[in-house]
């Protein structure tokens, strides 16, 4: 085989040095259009921590490789017409995680926070089959999600703490959740010490309000009234108030979990357990007040069909989240 001269030899030596062959190439592509993806999405980062997207942004920045970060998606209907108040909730508290991250000092391009409203890519419910709102998924930076990869919203509830320590357990970015500051709690306080010193001062002279053993009772009551229907688990939870579902419309207000609870059923049972205590009351006056006997069979009568009713509702509720328990 003849030798090529010189001049070509170091020609080709030269694209081939410069060009390093289809496969390098094709990584330089790759990685230009990683650069491309990473950089809009930290520039829509800047603007917004909640990044919304639409099917086109969903498949090109989510679903496509190459892709080195993560994206925490919420899946949601947010439009009033969708009548999905656990939507806007749960959005609440997702733009306190988010917030919490972008305005960190920690805050890299390892994750991203991303929102699909139904009304905005109805397209990628169909292509993910969802049908249910809200939801949470990680798409990892490699590999599709796994089954832990979608939130157990039902079972964790929606608070932003929980959020994340789901993303540390699934991403390895740990996440310091900052709430803006809710005066609400100390403007009660400061109400209530207001009214307190003001009772104290005009009524220096007659404190007697103070040992009534009625009103101490009615206070003491509905504060075990509000601990055994479990307001401190809504409050640590965040459970979503109530559920709709999506294939019949119907709303369920009782979880139907012995693990988890929704806000209306802490209501429901709190009222149940106040119609027990209101029987049980009425059966006490019954039988140890002076009143005629016509009066106090009324009272007695009323205070066991309160009872009875109530406590009936308590059971069947009981039945309805703990099934198979041997009654």
């Amino acid at each position: 085989m003849a030798a090529l001269p010189v001049p070509l030899l170091v020609l080709a030596l030269v694209l081939l040095s410069g060009c390093g062959g289809p496969g390098a190439a094709g990584q330089r592509r790759k990685e230009m259009v990683l650069s491309e993806k990473v950089n809009q999405l930290m520039e829509w980062a800047s603007k917004r921590s909640v990044i919304r997207m639409n099917g086109d942004k969903f498949r090109r920045l989510v679903k496509a490789p190459p892709r080195n970060y993560s994206v925490i998606v919420m899946f949601t209907a947010l439009q009033p017409h969708r009548q999905c108040v656990v939507c806007k909730q749960a959005d609440e508290e997702y733009q306190i995680l988010a917030n919490s991250w972008r305005y960190s000092s920690a805050f890299t391009n390892k994750i991203f926070f991303a929102m699909v409203d139904f009304d905005e890519g109805s397209d990628v419910f169909q292509m993910l089959n969802m049908n249910s709102a809200p939801t949470f998924i990680n798409f990892p930076a490699k590999g599709k999600p796994k089954r832990g990869d979608t939130y157990e919203l039902q079972v964790r509830g929606f608070a932003a703490e929980q959020l994340a320590r789901w993303v540390a357990d699934r991403t390895d970015v740990h996440i310091r959740v900052i709430r803006p500051p809710n005066y609400a709690g100390p403007l009660m306080l400061g109400l209530l010490l207001a009214v307190i010193g003001g009772l104290v001062y005009l009524r220096g002279s007659n404190l007697d309000f103070l040992y009534n053993k009625t009103g101490w009772a009615f206070a003491a009551l509905c504060f075990v009234l509000a601990m055994t229907s479990g307001q401190m688990w809504n409050h640590i939870r965040g459970p979503p108030y109530a559920q709709k579902n999506p294939h019949t419309g119907q709303v369920n207000y009782i979880h139907g979990s012995s693990q988890a609870q929704f806000v209306a059923e802490t209501h429901i049972v709190l009222l149940f357990n106040g119609g027990v205590t209101l029987g049980m009351v009425l059966l006490h006056e019954a039988a140890t007040s002076d009143m005629d006997v016509g009066k106090r069979k009324i009272m007695c009568i009323a205070g066991i069909g309160l009872v009875v009713l109530f406590f009936s509702w308590l059971l069947s509720v009981f039945r309805s989240k703990y099934h198979g328990y041997p009654y």
